[in-house]
Order: structure tokens, then sequence, then C-alpha cells
């Protein structure tokens, strides 16, 4: 029984595996996915012949390689069936919820934004908001198909376990539900994860070879927060909150956090701290009542880059909060890479010097000397990709990697 469990499990993870690495690279022959997951043709024969049984992977030909001169047959290539399944990923920001209908390959079939007053909004009225939202979005188009999975990302800390967001900037209030009503309104499965996170793994499924092994993502802008993989596999700890940086401490009794603690990382860092250091403004002073332009960072660099003193000295403090904070990252973890980003990304060269001057001063060069810092320029959508890629890792690894639940998401309907 043990050796026909082990059998079972290796044959589930060849599928993922397979399934993951066709929609990484596209259409593929046989013998290519056999190179490319290091595969036994026996095995890639048999797992593909399978899938496409059972209508996950669908058989093309080759006729591209098919010239004048070409003998015999064309080569049969295989691809993701488009229409196996769906997956809805949503995105909870500040006053906004981005949503997002892929097919099985990862192709978007359709995108909407719905607003929300974030001041206003309680937990009970979040909740139907989000719904109304949804339901609106998928019932705009009769021939779009029910999403076999829901993918959810939000700012702030979340509890995945209980699919709560806990605390947020997007929300005046706390432990706000989002997997109950989702789940209640559509009927299947839904994932909450930290945005972060997503874009750890937006990256991690872009360029595995990169973004891979353990490695962190630091993400510096309205907020701070980090996604962290561990041998591969992206880290949440027991209730997804693992890796939530930008509210560890970073200076006891220091300055005001928009958390309302005092200290926190994200105080010397975010967008509105550096804003609240370049005005000479009071550490204590409530985030709320500093000033932000939509501009605020682009005109800080301006200014800093101009030779204002004030700014440039914001920038240096920042930096070296960002590498007190790596410091204990590399001596915790030993990461090959940590890769920064976010909107306030253009100042790092502003902050790069006293971030490894921190650095430098925090570790002995044994334990820093071969970790990557990697500044990556911002995309707004990277950590929606991330939410799209997470729930179709969902359906690779624990719906389609099963042969008996091939043709439906039956195996995870109706469970948070």
């Amino acid at each position: 029984m043990h050796q026909k469990a082990d059998r079972d499990q290796i044959r589930r993870q060849n599928r993922s595996i397979i399934l993951q690495a066709l929609r990484r690279t596209g259409t593929r022959a046989r013998i290519d996915l056999g190179r490319q997951t290091h595969l036994s043709p026996a095995t890639v024969t048999s797992i593909t012949s399978d899938l496409i049984a059972e209508n996950i992977v669908t058989g093309v030909e080759d006729t591209g390689q098919k010239t004048k001169a070409a003998r015999g047959r064309p080569r049969a290539l295989l691809s993701l069936n488009a229409d196996a399944a769906c997956v809805l990923a949503i995105k909870i920001s500040v006053n906004t919820i981005d949503l997002a209908l892929v097919d099985y390959r990862g192709l978007r079939i359709a995108r909407a934004r719905a607003l929300f007053d974030s001041a206003t909004a309680t937990a009970e009225d979040f909740g139907r908001t989000l719904v109304a939202a949804t339901l609106r979005f998928l019932d705009e188009d009769a021939r779009r198909a029910r999403p076999a999975i829901v993918s959810v990302a939000a700012q702030g800390v979340v509890d995945d376990a209980a699919g709560t967001v806990t605390w947020s900037p997007a929300f005046v209030v706390r432990h706000v539900p989002v997997v109950g009503p989702l789940v209640a309104a559509l009927g299947v499965a839904c994932r909450l994860s930290n945005d972060t996170n997503m874009i750890a793994e937006a990256l991690h499924r872009s360029d595995p070879a990169r973004y891979g092994g353990t490695f962190a993502v630091i993400f510096m802008d309205y907020g701070v927060g980090m996604g962290l993989f561990v041998n591969d596999r992206l880290f949440v700890g027991e209730t997804g909150a693992a890796a939530e940086i930008g509210h560890a401490n970073h200076m006891p009794g220091g300055a005001l956090c928009r958390c309302g603690r005092r200290g926190c990382l994200e105080a010397y860092l975010a967008d509105y701290a550096i804003q609240r250091h370049a005005l000479g403004l009071d550490p204590a002073t409530p985030p709320a009542d500093i000033p932000m332009p939509p501009d605020t960072i682009a005109r800080l660099i301006d200014e800093a880059e101009r030779g204002n003193a004030r700014a440039r000295q914001a920038f240096a403090a920042a930096g070296e909060a960002l590498g007190y904070a790596i410091a204990r990252l590399v001596a915790s973890l030993d990461p090959g890479r940590i890769v920064v980003t976010g909107g306030a990304i253009p100042a790092w060269p502003l902050i790069q010097a006293s971030v490894h001057a921190a650095l430098r001063e925090a570790l002995v060069e044994d334990l820093r000397c071969h970790v990557i810092i990697e500044p990556v320029d911002w995309e707004e959508d990277l950590a929606l990709r991330g939410t799209v890629a997470r729930g179709l890792h969902e359906l690779d690894t624990r719906v389609f990697a099963e042969p008996a639940a091939a043709t439906t998401a039956a195996t995870l309907e109706g469970t948070a």
C-alpha cells in the first residue's frame, strides 16, 4: 500500500510538472517536454496520453515543420486546452477591486475594475460590494465560463486560514471576510494571498531559473511588504502572514506607522515615511496627516538630484532601514537573491549606497557576500499576474494533477 501511495504521489507530481511546463513554454513535442522536465520518454508519453484523453491537453500537427522536401508525417505537438478551466483573479487595494478572467493557458479573457470607498467600507459592506462586483463582471458576457477557482490578493496582513484580511491600508476596519462571501456566491474554491507574495509568485513563474530556490521580494511603495520563496515554494507560514517585514519593529519607540504602532520598518521606508522625513515633520506625525500628492516620490527624487539636502537625507535614512532589514533576512534564511521593487524603486540610485553600508555594518562578509540584491522596475500588473499564476498553479497541482478529477474542479468546489 505504501509503495502504491508513493507511485501515485510521483505520478501526480509528474502530471503537474508537465502541465506547468506546457503553460510556461507553449506548444511542445513530447521529446522536447522530456528534455525540459527531465522525465523519461515513457513517462511523458503515458502522462500526456492520459491528459489528452481527459481533454486537458490537445494534440496539434506541427505544420510549420512541413516542407516540400520533408518526408513523413509532421511532428505531433501538445498544447494546453484553453477551455479545460478558467481562473478568476481579484486584487484588492485602496479604493479598488481589479478582476481578471483567464483561460487554462493563462491568456486573458476579460478584465475590469470596480471602485469602493476604503474610508467608509465596513467588513460586512465590503463582502457585499466584492460579490456584487464579481457577479457583475462574470455576467457581462453570457459566453464567459464560470471560474473553476478564484485567486485573491490583498494589501496588508491576510489570514488565509480564516479567509480574511486581518489589517490593510485598504480598510479602516480589521478582519474583513473575503473568502466566505465569494465561496457562498460562486460555489467554488477561493484562495487568499498577500499581494507581495503574488509579486514573488509572478517572478517565479516567469523565470524559475532566476527567481527560484530561496529568494525574497521586498516591496516599497505606499507600504512595505515581503514575499518569500523557500526551496522553490512560496512560504506563507501558519496563517498566511509570514514575511510581513513591513510591520516588524525597526526602532523601538520610533516613528509612527500607519498600523498604529511605533517603530515599524514601514514607518521609515514607505512613501509617507520618506515624505515625513523630507518635510522635517515630527516622527510621531500620523501618516494620515502627511501631505501625499500623487507624484510625491518623483518630486522628492527630483529635489534630491538637484541637491536638496533634506530630500537626500530622507532617502539615505530609508536605505539604511532597508539595509538592516535585509541583514536580518540574510542572517535568518540565507536567500540567494533579494528583489526590491514597488512604486518607490525609481529612488534606488539614491538609497542603494546606504542599503549596502547598513548591510556591511550589520553582517560579517561571510554571511552577506553571496546574496544578490536586484532592483526590478515596478509594473502595476505584477501582483495581479502573480494572482493569476497562483490560481493556475492550484489547478495544476491540486485538481488536474489527479487523474480522477481531470475534467472538473469538483475536488475544490465549495471549500475555502
